[in-house]
């Protein structure tokens, strides 16, 4: 979202005024401490410039200093009982030092984590040269926030042999299923007529593989510790700056010089790799976004809810595990020229370990386009546009725009004779506000669409002030919860208006606030002591028409879908610290006139819902991966943990019909798609390849049942009006 120039001045005035008064020269502090200076400045900015402002006290200090032990150590892997014990003197002293510009909590964790990291190279090399017992009887527990701390260096080298354990078995069972299925490969090469070229790992002993097995895990551990050398303490410190900056909420983050870099080239779109957006959690690398048109998304290699695991280099013969690596180490190794493939190890959300090779890539603009499918049903002809994101033309908004490409996809549909239409916004993460508010004014007179609200400002109603409507027939809008921002305001306007059926997850994804970029560089005076970085501040609030806000609540479906995250939390209730919902004034509006039967066709579709033995299936399936990613004891012993695997993948097969579905509709490109698409070859199978799986997908079918429901009501109701007449 992009925040509105005028309210972004004064924004930016009313801190400047304020932080200019206070000061924030290097002259006026006696110790000219760079920590210290951007410690002053970045907590007053949030105190004067942050939408929902929280009072730098105890109870805030006891929250930084849990949370800054836990993003230093969240396995628990180098912290011991003594440690935290010695920490805690400071648990709620941390807000006064903020305000005294001390940082005697800071020094004393990173060095003492410097000490224990020191420790743990040595322990771990030492552990490895030992071969590990599979026929033991061992588990070791993942649920990292409920282990203890160890009260010893005894326990703590305990701790690192069953993490070791656990790290390398994962190889030593990829070595032995591969030596037990190369017989089946051989045969496989003989009746394909190629050549058979055997792994480096099946002739290989059980022993020569076992001591394999921990040298690839010596070696993710070296490239880890190798990484963390190189790190320096301005490091560690923008994390704990990160750790207090994200106590106000979890999208307002402080970028040192390096990352303010990196953020202006994901912003530009310019930046080479695979094409998603990555989040460390508990020390592990979760894929939170898939960017459309990235290699990624266009070979379906990965989604939203994957872990990646390990990351190999086409060039080199073992993989890295980046568990435990920080995110910005982790992107260094998984991004890369195009043209270069990288293998990643995911974990998939049901639990499975596949690898994905990847070919780097530039993200396909083109891809982030509107795009329409003429969908034929019983003689019926209905259309589906997919807008994968709210975009625009930086430089010249009405050179392009989402909102004017879906008025254009409209005008074709109309010509083949559309009776209906599906807006597609699954996995829609947003972008321009404006396209939101300008393609909302597609389907309405005019009127409200979003309510906007600044700090220390009164609301902004933005409204549609266009009389035209380009479409006024039957409208369906497809979500998820990966739905956001942008998408959640165009889906909340035309709900609030009963201007479209909602279909889709419980809820949307329930971001309703407005970030923007600040230089903090800019506060200064005079500074001699380099580039501060810039904080990313979380500064508008976003409400519906009706009143409520889109913050975590989202958009609640009207005819609800369950998919397979309908049991895991995803979306901004899954975060720390996120703004509350809350609610204001509605705007003044009127609910759509159409002749349009909302109420019936919505039962309707729940009744058919009810009865659908796909969507039973697709929600046990949901139930199943909830479970598999609940279970957080994991057995140590080979047979036992070969078993589990087994009986994943038998688990498994139960779901296979749901890749099978057919909805025996007829998907079509619109007429000037089919023109060009005798020259480009390239866009046609893409085009193939989207209209197969939109012959697979329940939720567009449904979404054309509610269409033909609507269309028959809108029939009955216009010949009683004539009637009367």
């Amino acid at each position: 979202m992009k925040l509105m120039k005028s309210n972004f001045k004064i924004l930016l005035l009313t801190v400047f005024v304020a932080a200019a008064s206070c000061s924030f020269t290097t002259k006026e502090f006696n110790d000219p401490d760079k920590d210290k200076l951007l410690l002053d400045l970045i907590s007053y900015v949030l105190q004067k410039g942050h939408y929902d402002s929280k009072d730098i006290d105890d109870a805030f200090s006891a929250e930084i200093y849990k949370d800054f032990i836990n993003n230093l150590d969240p396995l628990k892997r180098y912290f011991i009982a003594s440690d935290i014990e010695e920490f805690s003197a400071y648990e709620t002293e941390i807000d006064d030092q903020i305000k005294n510009k001390e940082l005697l909590f800071f020094n004393l964790v990173y060095s003492r984590l410097m000490e224990r990291m020191e420790e743990a190279k040595g322990m771990y090399q030492t552990l490895l040269d030992t071969p590990f017992d599979y026929s033991k009887d061992e588990i070791i527990n993942v649920n990292y926030d409920e282990l203890a701390y160890v009260l010893s260096k005894k326990e703590m080298a305990r701790r690192w042999r069953w993490q070791l354990k656990f790290s390398t078995i994962s190889s030593y069972y990829d070595f032995v299923e591969d030596k037990n299925t190369s017989e089946e490969r051989k045969k496989e090469a003989a009746l394909s007529g190629e050549e058979y070229k055997p792994s480096d790992t099946e002739n290989l002993s059980l022993e020569e593989m076992e001591e394999k097995s921990r040298k690839t895990t010596r070696t993710s551990l070296t490239e880890y510790f190798d990484f963390t050398d190189d790190l320096e303490r301005k490091d560690y410190f923008a994390v704990f700056l990160n750790t207090l900056v994200e106590e106000f909420d979890p999208h307002t983050s402080y970028f040192a010089p390096p990352d303010r870099d990196r953020f202006d080239l994901q912003m530009s779109g310019k930046l080479e790799g695979i094409g998603a957006r990555l989040q460390k959690k508990n020390d592990y690398i979760n894929v939170i976004e898939i960017i459309s048109g990235g290699p990624a998304w266009r070979g379906e290699h990965i989604e939203v809810g994957d872990v990646i695991l390990k990351v190999r280099q086409a060039d080199e013969k073992d993989a890295v595990s980046i568990v435990g690596m920080r995110i910005d180490d982790a992107v260094k190794l998984i991004k890369g020229p195009k043209g270069t493939q990288v293998t990643l190890t995911i974990k998939r959300v049901d639990g499975t370990i596949e690898d994905e090779v990847i070919t780097r890539d530039v993200v396909e603009l083109a891809e982030t386009w509107a795009k329409s499918a003429v969908i034929e049903k019983n003689d019926n002809t209905f259309g589906l546009i997919n807008l994968p994101a709210f975009y625009f033309d930086m430089e010249n908004y009405r050179e392009r725009n989402a909102a004017s490409d879906v008025k254009t996809e409209i005008e074709r549909l109309k010509e083949e004779g559309m009776e209906g239409l599906i807006l597609d916004l699954r996995s829609n993460g947003g972008g321009s506000l404006r396209a939101a508010v300008d393609m909302s004014g597609l389907f309405i007179k005019n009127g409200p669409i979003v309510q906007v609200a600044s700090i220390g400002e009164n609301k902004e109603v933005l409204k549609d002030k266009s009389d035209e409507i380009v479409w006024d027939g039957p409208l369906v809008i497809l979500v998820n919860s990966l739905s956001a921002s942008a998408s959640e305001i165009l889906a909340a306007a035309m709900q609030d208006y009963k201007r479209a059926i909602i279909i889709g997850s419980e809820q949307t994804y329930g971001k309703g606030t407005v970030q923007n970029l600040i230089d903090l560089n800019q506060w200064l005076r005079k500074n001699d002591l380099g580039d501060m970085g810039a904080l990313k501040l979380t500064t508008q609030k976003f409400y519906r028409v009706n009143g409520g806000s889109t913050q975590l609540e989202g958009v609640k479906s009207d005819v609800v879908m369950p998919d397979r995250y309908s049991y895991i939390e995803v979306g901004e209730r899954d975060y720390d610290n996120p703004l509350p919902y809350d609610k204001i004034e509605p705007a003044e509006y009127d609910v759509w006139d159409g002749s349009l039967d909302f109420q019936g066709t919505i039962n309707k579709s729940k009744g058919r819902m009810a009865k659908n033995q796909q969507l039973k299936l697709i929600d046990e399936n949901a139930e199943w991966i909830k479970m598999k990613r609940d279970e957080m004891e994991v057995s140590l012993n080979y047979d036992a943990y070969h078993a589990e695997i087994l009986k994943r993948k038998e688990d498994t097969k139960k779901f296979d019909t749901l890749g099978k579905y057919d909805n025996k509709m007829k998907y079509t490109s619109l007429s000037n798609e089919i023109a060009l698409m005798k020259q480009d070859t390239t866009l046609r199978e893409k085009r193939k390849r989207w209209h197969k799986n939109l012959t697979k997908d329940i939720y567009v079918e449904e979404a054309v049942n509610v269409l033909e429901d609507l269309r028959i009501g809108n029939i009955k109701a216009e010949k009683i009006a004539d009637f009367k007449k």
